[in-house]
């Protein structure tokens, strides 16, 4: 069996490890679902990728660099680590960090056609299999990751295949709105898809303005959240308006403000523990957490670890903050400003720029939520950014990229094209 068919497969486990936390019937342990875990970095440092190989490999110099001080941070973790629980977490998250090594495999569109052509036909009808038994709540969402992220090609896939995205997206946004992230990550992609229809008006400038600004507007709001000129989570003080829905937890209905706060008193406790122990600069490794008033109770009378932490939080850059410090997030942000400005200045098909929006759009998501799990979130996340970073996906045309999409559901489009490279550079930027 291939490294590719192997990858497909485990792809396929990670959608069902994506949503066990929400199941009644947990599939596996944490020995399990780390071996796959390690596995699946394993492929993705090992399997063949000679189209991207033989290319100059300038343009992944931030992937390298931030992978780079990651190691640093393990290899720290090592001497910090304690106890049982602090070992637990500097592997589990450890691996979870590792996951921008996904760009050495996500650049070959062959690989991530046949990912996606495999998750489509065997993770897509298993949903239903899934449903009456484990799926309610955020999990709907975390399960069909895959197709929010085909929303962004949705104006160039067939229509019957249309039809079907569209269902499932509204299956996402009417079952629960009080999963407030599935609704977001679910909304973006396809409004982003929609510029396709008028790529004829819009220039590489537009582009370049919203990148910019996704890339800022994060920066900006933490400034004026921590000198106190403006909180965008406290938008209840903002809006009179009551906001409330009803979700399911557990399998219980609960009822939700839409408006509460979550996201505040999280920084403020990141913050006060990184000044407080003096480890802003370069993190505390993922053997630790931050200290919380909040949930440190858990780890100090539950797990018996002895100090008041929380190990990772629901925002994700707060967990990189907290484990890699202010050098690991300058580092993070890199990649996604640079990957984000190859898909829309060096790319010769509009897809890709639409893509490269999407990836701006995860990283000021980032300063809101995203789990870090070793789920599909992330792995389709690292995926379009491997896409950016391609110059392969970058040098096809709009009929290129429209037949590989289009490749996903019918073997018919199953190719690799030809790609003029010389006449790519001429017809756009260059691709380096």
């Amino acid at each position: 069996m291939s490294l590719l068919r192997i990858l497909s497969f485990f792809i396929l486990l990670i959608s069902i490890y994506s949503i066990n936390q929400w199941s009644k019937y947990p599939i596996g342990n944490t020995s399990f679902w780390w071996i796959l875990d390690a596995i699946i970095l394993f492929i993705f440092i090992k399997i063949k990728n000679p189209i991207f190989g033989n290319k100059k490999r300038k343009n992944v110099f931030t992937i390298k660099l931030y992978l780079f001080w990651i190691s640093i941070c393990l290899i720290r973790g090592l001497f910090v680590a304690e106890n049982y629980w602090e070992w637990k977490n500097l592997i589990g998250m450890g691996m979870v960090l590792l996951l921008p090594l996904a760009v050495n495999m996500s650049s070959n569109e062959r690989i991530i056609q046949t990912i996606l052509a495999t998750w489509v036909k065997f993770a897509l009808p298993s949903f239903f299999l899934f449903l009456p038994f484990f799926i309610y709540g955020d999990a709907i969402g975390r399960y069909l990751v895959p197709i929010s992220f085909l929303l962004l090609f949705f104006p160039v896939i067939q229509n019957k295949w249309k039809i079907l995205i569209i269902s499932f997206s509204l299956f996402v946004l009417l079952s629960d709105l009080a999963a407030r992230s599935n609704i977001i990550k679910f909304i973006v992609p396809f409004i982003f898809s929609v510029l396709y229809y008028f790529r004829l008006f819009l220039s590489v400038k537009f582009f370049e303005l919203i990148r910019l600004l996704l890339c800022l507007l994060p920066i900006c709001l933490f400034y004026t959240g921590i000198t106190g000129i403006f909180n965008v989570f406290k938008i209840d003080e903002y809006i009179g308006e009551e906001f409330t829905t009803t979700s399911i937890e557990v399998g219980e209905k609960v009822e939700q403000n839409l408006k509460v706060d979550t996201r505040t008193f999280l920084y403020i406790e990141v913050l006060s523990s990184a000044l407080k122990n003096d480890y802003y600069w370069f993190g505390r490794t993922p053997a630790r957490g931050n200290e919380s008033a909040s949930f440190g109770s858990i780890a100090l009378e539950e797990l018996k670890t002895g100090k008041m932490e929380r190990f990772s939080n629901e925002v994700s850059i707060l967990n990189i903050f907290t484990w890699t410090g202010v050098i690991g997030v300058v580092l993070y942000f890199f990649i996604f400003y640079h990957s984000s400005y190859l898909a829309i200045n060096k790319s010769n098909n509009f897809i890709i720029k639409i893509i490269g929006l999407c990836v701006t759009f995860r990283w000021a998501y980032a300063w809101v939520e995203d789990f870090s799990l070793f789920d599909l979130s992330n792995i389709f996340l690292w995926i379009m950014i491997g896409m950016c970073y391609s110059v392969r996906f970058r040098a096809m045309s709009d009929n290129d990229i429209t037949i590989w999409i289009r490749g996903v559901f019918d073997k018919r489009y199953h190719f690799i094209p030809k790609i003029d490279y010389d006449k790519s550079v001429r017809n756009n930027a260059p691709l380096y």
